[in-house]
């Protein structure tokens, strides 16, 4: 837990060490308590508490009595006191939810993203459901910190822009924070979508779990979010986590680098759907035709919406035990395991998170074959237990981080903002 200081010219940093301090702690803390965690003398904590219950941030929820001396009065967190907007935006869909204070999700949309030719459309939409969602939750705009985008990199994040996405061919330096911040009214921040992740992952553990971990984030793309000491590792352009080019096999399609095995082209919907056609295993019997066309294409984005029925129809020939499709399936998951081991080995974790938009969709049929490929692989040089697990936060964990963003970068207390030129 951060420190807090009693100079005089940092309240605001002040203010989020003491919300930090009470956020921490879901039964509450009194002014003592607060003191003793923070470093922070009891009058500036007093101080500091009568302007975070001002602004509606905190509230006294009763007193307790503690030994000699008069009750200590408990200070919890209003979640009620402000909120934060997420939105992912996914190639196939968009995903929005609203937050408050606790990380708790009161409101959640959901929408085909249209089509990626055209980025204006796509900005359009996002403020108009923002619009919608906001004025169906009951909330009052005011209270409104924000809203922070999870978008596919490469992104500017200095610039809010985003660059050239492989999975999105026709944005090119797409400015979306700047856009989205005109058309909704509202401060923006923006994301890389693995990285969106790995915060959301770290905003619902407490300080003893998920320290160290990768997050294996599965959408209509593939890649991996980092996290080494709870800190989300960025990278120098805060583009870490493009794991796609992993080779994990000598044979099968070229990939758009130019080499042959690399894991997205072997995993991804896109990947699945077209070896599940080429195969034979899904037929024009199973889909609309389009649907076989998309798969055999190049990935327009225009036909994502298609690949994503495509996927769910493989999964359900999985589950009535085809073995066409089973095989697909396993197949996929032993080329993810050798994946996720040259991570582990890299960074020397032991705990990897999977989750995503679709890996929903594909995960219980891939958790038969990947965990025991992982810890039985022989290129794994780690000797200490490899925890696997799935994300509680579910589909939404990635607009979920997005909104965590938002919450932490207004409340969450950061040294910089006791440097002079911050």
């Amino acid at each position: 837990m951060r420190r807090g200081t009693n100079l005089p010219a940092v309240g605001g940093y002040n203010r989020s060490v003491v919300l930090d301090a009470v956020r921490r702690e879901a039964a509450g803390l009194s002014r003592t308590e607060i003191a003793e965690r923070t470093g922070l003398s009891p009058q500036a904590v007093t101080n500091v508490s009568r302007r975070l219950l001002d602004a509606g941030l905190i509230r006294e929820s009763g007193t307790v009595i503690s030994g000699p001396g008069k009750p200590r009065t408990m200070l919890q967190l209003e979640p009620g006191g402000s909120f934060a907007l997420g939105v992912h935006v996914d190639p196939a869909v968009v995903t929005y939810v609203l937050l408050d204070l606790h990380g708790t999700v009161v409101a959640h949309a959901q929408t085909p993203t249209p089509s990626a030719s055209r980025p204006d459309e796509v900005v359009g939409l996002i403020a108009r459901t923002v619009d919608g969602l906001v004025a169906d939750s009951g909330v009052d705009r005011a209270r409104l910190l924000g809203i922070g985008i999870a978008a596919p990199g490469p992104i500017d994040v200095e610039d809010g822009v985003v660059l050239d996405p492989p999975m999105l061919p026709r944005w090119r330096h797409v400015p979306l924070r700047r856009a989205i911040a005109e058309a909704t009214g509202l401060p923006v921040l923006l994301e890389k979508d693995v990285a969106a992740a790995a915060v959301a992952e770290l905003w619902f553990s407490d300080g003893a779990s998920r320290r160290d971990f990768a997050f294996v984030y599965y959408g209509t793309g593939f890649g991996t979010g980092l996290v080494i000491g709870r800190d989300v590792v960025r990278g120098s352009s805060s583009n870490a986590g493009d794991s796609g080019h992993v080779t994990v096999a000598s044979s099968g399609r070229r990939c758009t680098c130019g080499r042959i095995g690399c894991v997205g082209e072997l995993i991804t919907p896109h990947a699945l759907v077209r070896q599940a056609v080429e195969a034979g295993v899904l037929t024009a019997d199973d889909l609309r035709v389009d649907v076989l066309d998309a798969a055999r294409s190049e990935g327009d984005p225009d036909d994502l919406h298609r690949i994503e029925e495509a996927l769910v129809a493989l999964a359900g020939k999985a589950a009535d035990g085809d073995e066409g499709s089973l095989e697909i399936l396993h197949e996929a998951a032993r080329h993810l395991a050798r994946a996720v081991v040259v991570v582990l080995n890299l960074l020397d974790l032991a705990e990897v998170v999977f989750g995503g938009p679709f890996w929903h969709v594909v995960a219980p049929w891939v958790l038969q074959v990947l965990p025991e490929a992982v810890r039985s692989s022989a290129a794994l040089i780690a000797k200490h237990p490899i925890a696997l697990e799935q994300s509680a936060i579910g589909t939404d964990v990635a607009a979920v981080g997005a909104a965590c963003l938002v919450l932490d970068h207004a409340f969450s207390p950061r040294p910089s903002a006791l440097l002079i030129s911050a």
